[in-house]
């Protein structure tokens, strides 16, 4: 039954019908279809991965421009004695001699597992218990395009599926009026929109940008017209919908047009559930006060990580964050001062999601991750600052089959390069494929002749952070 108006698909088909006279074939083929009951394909129909999951969904925080790692989460004491001394370690790959630069944060014990974590952050460092830091991370490219496409794609210079794309494609939805990947982008990292594009894959597994603000999807609510029926935009949908099954079918499965479709079908049932997803006006001043999210406030990193709570409870398998900074990013060449401001707005409100998704007993099988696309120089680049870093930076994961309150992996005595158990990005995304059910050499695509995967033609799982 349509809300609006109490009629059944049905009779509105019936209707249709009757009073066509250009469409009673097509219009009459649906309706059968609707008495008998079979279901129309649905491209993203809920399935079962590989094996069962620990994770059935992910929120992925993205802090773009290269966060550093000795000044964050792993704690180098010889570079705090070594602070001016000259050494080869120059900005990205270079061999060219720098000053060492000093961490410019005291580290503290954080949580019971006592793992050292800057000033920078305070309440992040709370809730270490929760979490799984990986301190050997290492990539290959030092600009912030490749690295950034890299990350999200596991390709360094050529377009491909996006993470959230593959999940999409894998798991497929489990609610139909919101879409499976959703992406909180105040402005665009570098690699720009490719980091959420579905490229070769159907593209109803696109991810649909918010922008947070007044109006974080526009035109979500459709404007009352006066002496238009209710029932008028579902009937429009429904006729348009005609027309596109009907050209799908004699010209075969096109992407563009099955992906439209989709789109309509989605923004419609949208205008139903994403009004109250998106409404927090009945979250407790206590959450609120757990994510230092002022009430009324629609677009900080505070409400976007409510958001990312709020929609992972509706279904939505994929939630990434992108924190691109109110005012450039975490790209410090010229002082490392300029990171103190961007961890304040980002520590407490990811403290705040992982306290919240633990006491609602989400983080059970809620895969929470977080990275930038590279680390920082050891040496001096500007004149406080910091270069480019690929060969060993910082990520963390938390929730879902992960192993919290550990340390894995090392860097050297200067943080300039793996010591101990390196972890590629190609092992990152198995490993997070692999905690989400999915073999990830065979979770694949067949495109320009050969099956394509997220993780290219290499990668291995990490077994030691898995519980």
């Amino acid at each position: 039954m349509t809300p609006s108006t109490g009629i059944s698909r049905r009779e509105v088909l019936r209707s249709m019908v009757g009073g066509s006279m250009l469409l009673p074939a097509i219009l009459a083929e649906l309706m059968a279809e609707e008495d008998s009951g079979r279901p129309s394909a649905d491209p993203l129909a809920p399935r079962e991965p590989h094996f069962p999951p620990k994770a059935r969904r992910v929120i992925f925080l993205f802090s773009t421009g290269g966060v550093s790692h000795m000044d964050t989460f792993d704690y180098k004491p010889t570079l705090f004695r070594a602070d001016g001394r000259m050494t080869g370690a120059g900005g990205g790959l270079s061999l060219e001699p720098r000053p060492l630069l000093r961490p410019r944060w005291a580290f503290r014990r954080g949580g019971q597992c006592g793992t050292l974590v800057s000033d920078i952050f305070p309440h992040l460092r709370e809730q270490m218990d929760d979490i799984c830091l990986i301190n050997s991370m290492t990539t290959d490219n030092n600009e912030h395009f490749q690295a950034t496409l890299a990350i999200h794609t596991g390709s360094f210079f050529q377009a491909r599926p996006s993470f959230g794309s593959w999940l999409s494609y894998g798991l497929g939805t489990v609610n139909r009026n919101l879409p499976s990947f959703v992406v909180f982008a105040p402005a665009l990292p570098y690699a720009g929109a490719q980091v959420f594009a579905n490229d070769f894959l159907p593209a109803y597994h696109q991810g649909t940008r918010v922008v947070p603000g007044p109006e974080p999807i526009p035109n979500l609510r459709r404007p009352a017209v006066a002496g238009e029926p209710s029932g008028l935009q579902q009937m429009e949908l429904g006729l348009a919908g005609v027309f596109n099954q009907a050209h799908l079918q004699r010209n075969g499965q096109a992407s563009d047009l099955a992906a439209r479709i989709r789109t309509f079908e989605t923004a419609f049932q949208m205008q139903t559930e994403a009004p109250e997803a998106f409404d927090i006006s009945r979250e407790t001043s206590e959450t609120l006060r757990l994510y230092g999210l002022d009430r009324g406030d629609t677009q900080s990193f505070a409400w976007q990580c409510l958001m990312a709570r709020r929609l992972a409870e509706r279904g939505v398998r994929f939630i990434e964050l992108i924190d691109s900074g109110s005012s450039g990013n975490w790209d410090s060449h010229s002082d490392m001062g300029q990171h103190e401001p961007l961890a304040r707005k980002i520590d407490r409100p990811i403290a705040g999601l992982l306290r919240d998704l633990k006491r609602r007993g989400m983080l059970e099988d809620t895969l929470v991750v977080w990275t930038t696309e590279f680390g920082r120089t050891p040496g001096q680049d500007g004149a406080r600052g910091r270069g480019h870093h690929p060969a060993v930076f910082s990520s963390w994961l938390a929730g879902a089959g992960v192993k919290a309150g550990i340390v894995h992996g090392s860097s050297d005595p200067i943080g300039a390069t793996v010591a101990e158990n390196p972890v590629h990005i190609h092992d990152f995304h198995a490993t997070l494929l692999h905690l989400l059910g999915f073999d990830h050499a065979r979770l694949t695509y067949r495109h320009a002749g050969r099956d394509f995967r997220l993780t290219d033609v290499r990668g291995e799982v990490v077994h030691g952070i898995l519980q």
